[in-house]
Protein backbone atom coordinates (compact mmCIF):
# COMPACT_ATOMS: atom_id res chain seq x y z
CA UNK A 1 0.00 0.00 0.00
CA UNK A 2 1.48 3.19 -0.91
CA UNK A 3 0.14 7.01 0.26
CA UNK A 4 0.94 9.83 -1.67
CA UNK A 5 0.11 13.30 -0.11
CA UNK A 6 -0.15 16.30 -2.52
CA UNK A 7 -0.73 20.14 -1.68
CA UNK A 8 -4.19 20.80 -2.87
CA UNK A 9 -7.02 18.54 -5.31
CA UNK A 10 -5.42 20.07 -8.53
CA UNK A 11 -2.19 18.79 -7.47
CA UNK A 12 -4.03 15.22 -6.53
CA UNK A 13 -6.02 15.09 -10.32
CA UNK A 14 -2.66 16.01 -11.95
CA UNK A 15 -0.90 12.56 -10.22
CA UNK A 16 -3.39 10.88 -10.94
CA UNK A 17 -4.20 11.86 -14.86
CA UNK A 18 0.05 11.61 -15.05
CA UNK A 19 0.00 7.93 -13.14
CA UNK A 20 -3.17 6.95 -15.71
CA UNK A 21 -1.84 8.18 -18.83
CA UNK A 22 2.21 6.67 -17.85
CA UNK A 23 0.33 3.50 -17.36
CA UNK A 24 -1.14 3.54 -20.94
CA UNK A 25 1.83 4.41 -22.41
CA UNK A 26 4.36 1.80 -21.09
CA UNK A 27 1.31 -0.98 -21.60
CA UNK A 28 1.44 0.15 -25.11
CA UNK A 29 -1.99 -1.28 -26.23
CA UNK A 30 -3.11 -2.58 -29.81
CA UNK A 31 -6.10 -3.95 -31.37
CA UNK A 32 -5.25 -7.04 -30.10
CA UNK A 33 -3.80 -6.02 -26.24
CA UNK A 34 -6.28 -3.22 -25.04
CA UNK A 35 -5.60 -1.66 -21.48
CA UNK A 36 -8.67 -2.31 -19.28
CA UNK A 37 -9.55 0.61 -17.03
CA UNK A 38 -11.95 1.36 -14.11
CA UNK A 39 -13.63 4.65 -13.49
CA UNK A 40 -15.24 6.34 -10.85
CA UNK A 41 -18.04 9.21 -10.99
CA UNK A 42 -18.21 11.98 -8.54
CA UNK A 43 -16.46 15.09 -7.94
CA UNK A 44 -12.94 14.12 -7.00
CA UNK A 45 -12.36 12.70 -10.03
CA UNK A 46 -13.13 15.58 -12.52
CA UNK A 47 -9.72 17.19 -11.89
CA UNK A 48 -8.12 13.86 -13.10
CA UNK A 49 -10.54 13.35 -16.25
CA UNK A 50 -9.58 16.75 -17.27
CA UNK A 51 -6.05 16.53 -17.54
CA UNK A 52 -6.42 13.32 -19.70
CA UNK A 53 -8.53 15.73 -21.65
CA UNK A 54 -5.46 18.27 -21.98
CA UNK A 55 -2.79 15.20 -22.15
CA UNK A 56 -5.11 13.59 -25.31
CA UNK A 57 -5.38 16.89 -27.04
CA UNK A 58 -1.80 17.47 -27.09
CA UNK A 59 -1.40 14.14 -28.71
CA UNK A 60 0.80 12.40 -25.47
CA UNK A 61 -2.01 9.31 -25.20
CA UNK A 62 -4.90 7.74 -26.95
CA UNK A 63 -7.49 5.94 -25.58
CA UNK A 64 -8.43 4.07 -29.08
CA UNK A 65 -7.10 0.71 -27.38
CA UNK A 66 -8.45 1.52 -23.87
CA UNK A 67 -11.63 -0.05 -22.46
CA UNK A 68 -13.41 1.40 -19.81
CA UNK A 69 -15.52 -0.31 -16.85
CA UNK A 70 -17.37 2.23 -14.19
CA UNK A 71 -18.46 1.34 -10.80
CA UNK A 72 -21.63 2.15 -10.93
CA UNK A 73 -25.59 3.49 -12.22
CA UNK A 74 -28.78 4.75 -10.14
CA UNK A 75 -31.84 2.41 -11.02
CA UNK A 76 -34.95 3.96 -12.75
CA UNK A 77 -32.96 7.43 -14.25
CA UNK A 78 -33.29 7.36 -17.87
CA UNK A 79 -29.56 7.15 -19.55
CA UNK A 80 -29.67 10.80 -21.01
CA UNK A 81 -30.64 12.43 -17.30
CA UNK A 82 -28.04 15.12 -16.26
CA UNK A 83 -27.41 13.03 -13.16
CA UNK A 84 -27.23 9.38 -14.80
CA UNK A 85 -23.32 8.37 -14.71
CA UNK A 86 -23.68 7.91 -18.16
CA UNK A 87 -24.40 11.38 -18.47
CA UNK A 88 -21.61 12.32 -16.91
CA UNK A 89 -19.15 10.09 -18.44
CA UNK A 90 -19.86 11.33 -21.61
CA UNK A 91 -19.84 14.82 -20.57
CA UNK A 92 -16.62 15.13 -18.64
CA UNK A 93 -14.67 12.47 -20.35
CA UNK A 94 -15.46 10.43 -22.92
CA UNK A 95 -16.85 12.90 -25.34
CA UNK A 96 -13.76 14.97 -25.13
CA UNK A 97 -11.16 11.81 -26.20
CA UNK A 98 -10.86 8.99 -28.73
CA UNK A 99 -12.28 6.22 -27.01
CA UNK A 100 -14.68 4.24 -29.07
CA UNK A 101 -18.28 3.84 -27.55
CA UNK A 102 -18.42 0.14 -27.50
CA UNK A 103 -15.36 -0.15 -25.36
CA UNK A 104 -16.96 2.10 -22.72
CA UNK A 105 -19.06 -0.26 -19.85
CA UNK A 106 -21.56 1.83 -17.81
CA UNK A 107 -24.24 -0.18 -16.05
CA UNK A 108 -27.46 -0.16 -17.30
CA UNK A 109 -30.09 0.72 -14.37
CA UNK A 110 -33.03 0.42 -16.76
CA UNK A 111 -32.33 -3.08 -17.75
CA UNK A 112 -35.70 -5.89 -17.47
CA UNK A 113 -33.32 -7.93 -15.11
CA UNK A 114 -31.46 -5.82 -13.05
CA UNK A 115 -29.72 -8.85 -11.57
CA UNK A 116 -28.60 -10.64 -15.38
CA UNK A 117 -27.16 -7.11 -15.66
CA UNK A 118 -24.93 -7.08 -12.74
CA UNK A 119 -24.14 -10.87 -13.32
CA UNK A 120 -23.05 -9.86 -17.29
CA UNK A 121 -21.10 -6.68 -16.40
CA UNK A 122 -19.26 -9.25 -14.39
CA UNK A 123 -18.73 -11.83 -17.05
CA UNK A 124 -17.59 -8.97 -19.46
CA UNK A 125 -15.02 -7.90 -17.21
CA UNK A 126 -13.71 -11.46 -16.89
CA UNK A 127 -14.08 -11.37 -20.82
CA UNK A 128 -11.75 -8.27 -20.99
CA UNK A 129 -8.91 -10.26 -19.38
CA UNK A 130 -10.09 -8.26 -15.80
CA UNK A 131 -9.24 -4.70 -14.90
CA UNK A 132 -5.61 -3.27 -15.20
CA UNK A 133 -6.04 -0.44 -13.12
CA UNK A 134 -9.37 0.70 -11.35
CA UNK A 135 -9.77 4.17 -9.78
CA UNK A 136 -12.02 5.20 -7.25
CA UNK A 137 -13.17 7.56 -4.95
CA UNK A 138 -14.70 7.35 -1.29
CA UNK A 139 -17.66 9.28 0.45
CA UNK A 140 -16.96 10.61 4.19
CA UNK A 141 -17.98 7.28 5.43
CA UNK A 142 -15.83 5.23 3.89
CA UNK A 143 -17.79 4.07 0.90
CA UNK A 144 -16.61 3.05 -2.15
CA UNK A 145 -18.93 2.58 -5.22
CA UNK A 146 -22.22 2.25 -3.83
CA UNK A 147 -20.52 0.43 -1.57
CA UNK A 148 -22.09 1.62 1.78
CA UNK A 149 -20.72 1.10 5.44
CA UNK A 150 -22.06 -2.74 6.41
CA UNK A 151 -21.36 -3.78 2.79
CA UNK A 152 -19.58 -7.14 1.93
CA UNK A 153 -16.17 -6.98 1.68
CA UNK A 154 -16.40 -10.04 -0.71
CA UNK A 155 -19.34 -8.66 -2.49
CA UNK A 156 -19.85 -8.56 -6.34
CA UNK A 157 -21.81 -6.63 -9.02
CA UNK A 158 -25.56 -6.38 -7.69
CA UNK A 159 -28.35 -3.90 -7.02
CA UNK A 160 -28.10 -1.87 -4.04
CA UNK A 161 -30.73 -0.17 -1.92
CA UNK A 162 -29.41 3.21 -1.14
CA UNK A 163 -28.75 4.18 2.68
CA UNK A 164 -30.94 6.99 4.02
CA UNK A 165 -27.44 9.32 4.47
CA UNK A 166 -26.67 9.04 0.68
CA UNK A 167 -30.22 9.67 -0.74
CA UNK A 168 -29.86 13.21 1.15
CA UNK A 169 -26.91 13.83 0.38
CA UNK A 170 -27.84 13.51 -3.49
CA UNK A 171 -31.00 15.49 -3.32
CA UNK A 172 -28.47 18.57 -4.09
CA UNK A 173 -28.23 17.35 -7.59
CA UNK A 174 -31.98 16.61 -7.86
CA UNK A 175 -33.23 19.96 -6.97
CA UNK A 176 -33.74 19.13 -3.15
CA UNK A 177 -36.60 16.91 -4.09
CA UNK A 178 -36.05 14.06 -2.09
CA UNK A 179 -39.02 12.23 -4.11
CA UNK A 180 -36.57 12.64 -7.52
CA UNK A 181 -33.67 11.12 -5.94
CA UNK A 182 -33.22 7.30 -6.93
CA UNK A 183 -33.33 4.48 -3.84
CA UNK A 184 -31.24 2.23 -5.64
CA UNK A 185 -28.42 1.73 -7.65
CA UNK A 186 -26.18 -0.90 -9.82
CA UNK A 187 -22.74 -0.76 -8.38
CA UNK A 188 -19.39 -3.45 -8.27
CA UNK A 189 -18.48 -5.28 -5.33
CA UNK A 190 -15.86 -4.83 -2.78
CA UNK A 191 -13.97 -7.83 -4.39
CA UNK A 192 -14.58 -6.51 -7.99
CA UNK A 193 -12.42 -4.01 -7.36
CA UNK A 194 -10.00 -6.14 -5.49
CA UNK A 195 -9.73 -8.12 -8.49
CA UNK A 196 -7.92 -5.45 -10.19
CA UNK A 197 -4.65 -5.66 -11.00
CA UNK A 198 -4.00 -2.09 -9.30
CA UNK A 199 -6.31 -0.01 -7.36
CA UNK A 200 -5.73 3.79 -7.31
CA UNK A 201 -7.63 5.64 -4.67
CA UNK A 202 -8.37 9.33 -4.50
CA UNK A 203 -9.10 11.50 -1.34
CA UNK A 204 -9.86 15.39 -1.10
CA UNK A 205 -10.90 17.53 1.55
CA UNK A 206 -10.81 17.92 5.21
CA UNK A 207 -14.46 16.36 4.99
CA UNK A 208 -12.75 12.59 4.24
CA UNK A 209 -10.02 12.63 6.59
CA UNK A 210 -11.67 10.57 8.83
CA UNK A 211 -12.50 7.94 5.90
CA UNK A 212 -8.82 7.93 5.10
CA UNK A 213 -7.96 7.47 9.04
CA UNK A 214 -10.29 4.33 9.09
CA UNK A 215 -8.65 3.62 5.69
CA UNK A 216 -5.18 2.59 6.44
CA UNK A 217 -4.40 3.59 10.34
CA UNK A 218 -7.23 1.06 11.70
CA UNK A 219 -7.92 -2.46 10.61
CA UNK A 220 -10.13 -3.93 7.58
CA UNK A 221 -13.58 -3.24 8.71
CA UNK A 222 -17.25 -3.57 6.37
CA UNK A 223 -18.82 -0.56 8.25
CA UNK A 224 -16.00 1.36 6.27
CA UNK A 225 -15.91 -0.50 3.06
CA UNK A 226 -12.62 1.38 2.01
CA UNK A 227 -10.52 -0.10 4.47
CA UNK A 228 -10.38 -3.40 2.23
CA UNK A 229 -8.08 -2.02 0.15
CA UNK A 230 -5.33 -2.24 2.95
CA UNK A 231 -5.08 -5.98 1.87
CA UNK A 232 -4.66 -5.69 -1.88
CA UNK A 233 -1.09 -5.75 -2.99
CA UNK A 234 -1.00 -3.06 -5.50
CA UNK A 235 -2.82 0.10 -3.84
CA UNK A 236 -2.00 3.45 -3.98
CA UNK A 237 -4.12 6.17 -1.99
CA UNK A 238 -3.48 9.65 -3.11
CA UNK A 239 -4.52 12.54 -1.62
CA UNK A 240 -4.63 16.17 -0.24
CA UNK A 241 -3.29 17.39 2.79
CA UNK A 242 -6.67 18.53 4.12
CA UNK A 243 -7.48 14.52 4.05
CA UNK A 244 -4.19 13.93 6.06
CA UNK A 245 -5.38 15.72 9.06
CA UNK A 246 -7.20 12.44 11.18
CA UNK A 247 -3.23 10.83 10.78
CA UNK A 248 -0.58 10.45 12.87
CA UNK A 249 2.12 12.40 12.45
CA UNK A 250 4.74 9.26 12.19
CA UNK A 251 2.33 7.94 9.23
CA UNK A 252 2.44 10.73 7.21
CA UNK A 253 6.23 11.10 7.73
CA UNK A 254 6.86 7.17 7.02
CA UNK A 255 4.87 7.48 3.64
CA UNK A 256 7.14 10.55 2.88
CA UNK A 257 10.43 9.17 3.90
CA UNK A 258 9.03 5.57 2.26
CA UNK A 259 8.45 7.99 -0.94
CA UNK A 260 11.39 9.46 -1.16
CA UNK A 261 13.96 6.82 -1.45
CA UNK A 262 11.89 5.21 -4.14
CA UNK A 263 11.95 8.67 -5.64
CA UNK A 264 15.65 9.49 -5.19
CA UNK A 265 17.43 6.34 -4.99
CA UNK A 266 19.81 6.44 -7.62
CA UNK A 267 19.33 3.72 -10.80
CA UNK A 268 16.24 2.49 -8.87
CA UNK A 269 13.36 1.29 -11.77
CA UNK A 270 10.65 0.65 -9.23
CA UNK A 271 7.01 0.92 -9.66
CA UNK A 272 6.56 4.34 -7.68
CA UNK A 273 9.64 5.96 -8.82
CA UNK A 274 8.62 8.02 -11.82
CA UNK A 275 5.12 9.26 -10.02
CA UNK A 276 5.82 10.16 -6.15
CA UNK A 277 5.45 13.79 -5.26
CA UNK A 278 5.57 14.73 -1.58
CA UNK A 279 5.26 17.79 0.03
CA UNK A 280 7.52 17.81 3.39
CA UNK A 281 5.75 20.28 4.85
CA UNK A 282 2.69 18.19 5.85
CA UNK A 283 4.65 16.92 9.00
CA UNK A 284 4.51 20.51 10.28
CA UNK A 285 0.64 20.59 9.88
CA UNK A 286 0.06 17.56 11.61
CA UNK A 287 1.28 18.43 14.35
CA UNK A 288 -0.91 21.30 14.97
CA UNK A 289 -3.82 19.49 14.14
CA UNK A 290 -3.42 15.58 14.78
CA UNK A 291 -5.80 14.27 17.74
CA UNK A 292 -3.13 13.14 20.70
CA UNK A 293 -5.57 9.79 21.19
CA UNK A 294 -4.45 8.61 17.73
Amino acid sequence: MKLIILNDYDQVGEWAAKYIRNKILRFNPGPDRFFILGLPTGGTPLGCYKKLIEFYKKGEISFKYVKTFNMDEYVGIPRDHPESYHSFMWNNLFKHIDIKSENTHILDGNAANLVEECDSFEEEIKAAGGIDLFVGGIGPDGHIAFNEPGSSLLSRTRVKTLAQDTILANARFFDGDLSKVPTMALTVGVATVMDAREVMILITGVHKAFALYKAIEEGVNHMWTVSAFQQHPQTVFVCDEDATLELRVKTVKYFQVQGAEQHTRPGRKGRWRSCATFNLSVSILHSAHSLPNK
